[in-house]
Order: structure tokens, then sequence, then C-alpha cells
């Protein structure tokens, strides 16, 4: 066999358990709260990699190292922003905001959980929220589709098309058919072979390169600054880390808090996310300084493509391993890719049919009905993503950087706010949302400007402050809200949580 057929083989066997996972999952949908959420019952570790999976995408394994590898540690400020962000998520947002979503009549997506939690009857607030959701989530994905069509180029000397339409049209299979449940399922998976090819690439390479001593002789010998976590500027510096903010906003991560089984969950899923998380981002770093150290060794070789060097990971897997293993690893990345594409179509078709369209139709879905369009949006995302993934315009990582700095300050305040602050109002959620996401969309397309700053610092810093100047100017006080308030805090403790779980049987049977 050729070291082709062999990785070919090996995806060809991903693929297969992918598909099977999402008929499993399939057969276990039977209305939209399962399709949108699996029926609130995913247990911690399940939640904690599935959150892991869809958050770290194709970026973990191709973006951040090409951009270590480029710029040297100095880039490892943006894995330290990410990993403390993520701990304060899973710290301050998850349980809180599994015990409020319940309590604020049953919320299944970010933009009515703030429509209920504000009890705005106007429903604006659900419209733009949702209106953002498409238009960011819209570049995510293009993103992943751009790091399937590179992946195939680079793994398969393929074609950039065939690449992103073998990508796109397995993950939308299997979302359209598993929808929540099936991305989850298949994050945990493709979270486990991120996870043990981060572990194997940078120890098999630092074995190749002479061990720690040799690594760092061979960066000293291409640029002693790669080696320092120091360069670069305190605004640059401020911008990496700043990458942290982020995660309080992003509707396909904090969706996993929602589908817990119960608030106290949150406690275990943090413990598992982060170890998996620190473990997976100090891989992706150490496989980038790897590759400095490898290709100034052997330099009869070079990366398949040396301009952003996101096929760093890629390249030294296919020079490390027979073609087999190889390809398994490969693997890794493609379900990095696939892992937030899935995730990320699921909360583009719940922002469609949920958030949009249920608020214009004249009468009520049923069950099949609203998972039969929440298929239809996951395919017409698909669509627009890889349309807009044709043109190769932007790097996988500004891609990525666009939409989530977008999320991060148009929804990250406000989350914050309403879990932890009684007197956000409608009028205040509403501006601050808009002044975030417009401050991103000016800011990140301005390329004076965000060269000097990461736009996700004035996006998030506006929609706090706006949020809170006019909510002080326009808050009245609300009875229900206050109520509902007191509930979702008072459920943060185990006993009262279960106790709240009775009511409604006990209610039934009186």
């Amino acid at each position: 066999m050729t070291d082709q057929t062999f990785k070919y083989l090996a995806m060809a066997i991903y693929m297969i358990v992918m598909l099977g996972i999402g008929w499993y999952a399939w057969k276990k949908t039977s209305d939209l709260d399962d399709y949108m959420l699996a029926g609130r019952g995913l247990k911690p570790g399940v939640a904690a990699l599935s959150a892991g999976a869809s958050d770290m995408s194709g970026w973990l394994l191709m973006g951040l190292p090409g951009a270590i590898y480029i710029s040297g540690l100095s880039g490892v400020w943006m894995a330290a922003g990410l990993t403390v962000g993520a701990w304060l998520n899973w710290k301050f947002v998850a349980p809180r905001l599994r015990s409020y979503t319940e309590v604020s009549n049953n919320s299944i997506t970010v933009p009515s959980f703030l429509e209920n939690r504000l009890k705005d009857k106007s429903r604006i607030l659900r419209v733009v929220a949702g209106v953002i959701i498409l238009a960011f989530f819209t570049f995510y994905v293009s993103s992943g589709m751009v790091a399937g069509g590179v992946f195939f180029e680079s793994s398969f000397d393929s074609n950039y098309w065939i690449g992103i339409l073998v990508v796109g049209g397995i993950t939308v299979l299997y979302t359209l058919f598993g929808g929540f449940m099936g991305a989850t399922f298949t994050d945990v998976a493709q979270g486990l072979m991120m996870f043990l090819a981060l572990i194997i690439v940078p120890v098999i390479g630092l074995i190749a390169v002479g061990g720690f001593g040799g690594m760092m002789d061979s960066i000293n010998n291409v640029d002693p600054s790669l080696a320092s976590i120091g360069g670069g500027t305190l605004l640059g510096g401020i911008s990496a880390a700043a990458w942290g903010l982020g995660y309080f906003g992003q509707p396909h991560i904090v969706i996993r808090f929602m589908a817990l089984r119960n608030p106290q969950d949150a406690k275990v899923g943090r413990r598992i996310g982060i170890t998996w998380m620190f473990i997976s981002i100090v891989g992706a770093v150490m496989t980038a300084l790897v590759g400095i150290a490898y290709f100034q060794q052997n330099p009869d070789l070079s990366l398949t493509n040396p301009e952003t060097a996101e096929t760093v990971f890629l390249d030294l897997a296919q020079i490390f391993f027979h073609p087999l293993i190889g390809g398994l690893v490969l693997a890794a990345v493609l379900a990095a890719i696939m892992s937030t594409i899935s995730s990320q179509l699921i909360v583009c078709s719940s922002a469609l049919v949920e958030d949009l369209y249920n608020m214009v139709a004249k009468k009520s879905l049923t069950a099949k009905q609203g998972v039969m369009l929440g298929r239809a949006g996951v395919l017409l995302v698909a669509i627009v993503a890889i349309s807009l993934a044709a043109s190769r315009s932007e790097s996988i990582l500004s891609l990525v950087a666009f939409a989530w700095a977008g999320f991060g300050a148009a929804f990250g305040p406000l989350i914050l706010l309403a879990l932890y602050w009684r007197k956000l109002s409608l009028p205040g959620a509403l501006s601050g949302m808009i002044v975030g996401a417009a401050t991103v969309f000016i800011w990140g397309n301005i390329d004076a400007l965000t060269s000097t700053l990461y736009e996700i610092v004035p996006g998030f810093i506006l929609c706090a402050v706006v949020a809170i100047v006019v909510s002080k100017l326009t808050y009245k006080h609300n009875a229900e809200i206050e109520a509902e308030f007191d509930e979702a805090v008072r459920r943060l403790d185990g006993a009262a949580w279960r106790e709240a779980q009775k009511e409604p049987v006990a209610a039934a049977n009186s």
C-alpha cells in the first residue's frame, strides 16, 4: 500500500465513526429541545470535552502553532489569556447560567435567555441577538471551511475545494441528523483525539531535535527573540491576553453550560475542561517550538505553507510517523476543525428557528417541524460559509479572531451583568449589545486600529460601559425579574436545586 492509501484509510475510518455517532444521536432526537440542547442531560465530563473541542477548533492545531512558529514565545500570552478566560467562564458563568436559564422560562439559546431574563415583550433584543449570531458565526464557520481546505491541500496534495466540500459535507451530514447531541458526542471523541495528538507530536519531536536543550539551541540559531516571552509591544501583549475576554460571550461554548444536568456539575466540568485545555495548549506551543528547531536542523525540508506556518503540525505529523499512524494524527486535526463547525452550525440553526422564525410564525411548530427547520438552518448557513471560504483572502486565525471578538464584545458583558447584576435593563442590554458588535465590526476592518489593539478590548469595554450607564438611567423595578434572580441564585445550592426539581411533580399530583 502507498503512503497516500494508508492516510486515506485512516481518514475513512474516522469519517465512518463520526457518521455512526451522528446516526446514533439521530435515533435519540425526538423534539427541538433534544435537537438544540440534548434535553439538559450532559454529564460534566461530556460537557467539558465538548466545550473544549468546539472551542479550540482548527486554530489549536493549525492557527496557534502557526502564530507561535512565526512570533515565538511572545505569542504565548494568547494561550495564557485563553486558559484564564476559560477557567473564569466555568467558575462564574457555568453554574449560574445553568440555573438561570432553567428558571427563566427554560431558555435554550443565548438570545432567548436575554429576552426572558429582561422580560422583553417587544422581542427586539432577541431579533438583534439572533442577527449578530448569524453574522459573526458565518465568518467563524467559514474559518473552519478554510482550515478544511488547507488541511487537504497540505496532507493529501489535494485540491482546496475538495477539502472544503469533504469537510463541510461530512460535518453537515452528522449535524443535520444528530443535532446538538450528535455534535456533542462527536466532540467527545474528537476532543480525545486532539488531546492525544498534541501529546504525541511534540514528544516525538523533542526526541528528534535532541531534547529540550537541542530545541532551544536551534531556536536561538534561527532568532534568539523567538525564545523570549517578553517580545513585542505592551499593546500587543494586552491584545493577545485579551482573547480570554471572549469566552463569556461565545454561544457555542456557553450553550454547553445550559445543557449540564444541574448547576453543581459545573465544578467537575471545570476541573476536567481546564486540565484538558492546559495540556492541549502546552502541546500546541511545544509543537511550534519543535517545528522551528526541526526545520532549522533539516534545511532541506520546508513547511508546506511558510507564509502563515499554519501547517507546521500537519507537516511534522507526516514526517515523524508511519502513514497509517500519521493519518490518524491528521484525523485529529480534522476532528478539531469539524467539532467546532458542527457546534457553530447548531447555534446558527437555533438562531434561525428558535430566535427568529418562531417570532414571526403565525402558529407554533410541531416537534417534527422544529427539527426539520433546524436542519434546514444548518444547511443554509453551511452553504453561505462555504461560499465565503472560496476566496481564501484571510488566514484561519484572522477569521477566528474577528468572530471571537464579535461574540465576546456583543454578549460577554451582558451575560455577566445578567447573571450578577439585578439592575440590568432592556434598553441597557440592547444598546450595549449593538455598540459592542458595531465596535468590533468597525475596528476590526481598519488595519491601522486592529494592528495596534485587538478589537475585542474596545468592544468589550464599550459594551459594558454603555450597558451599565443606560441601565442606571432606565432601570425600573420588576417583581418577576427579582423573584427569578433570587430563585436562580438559590438553586446554586444542590439541595435547593433537587427540591426545585420535585415541585412540578408534586404540583401535578396534588
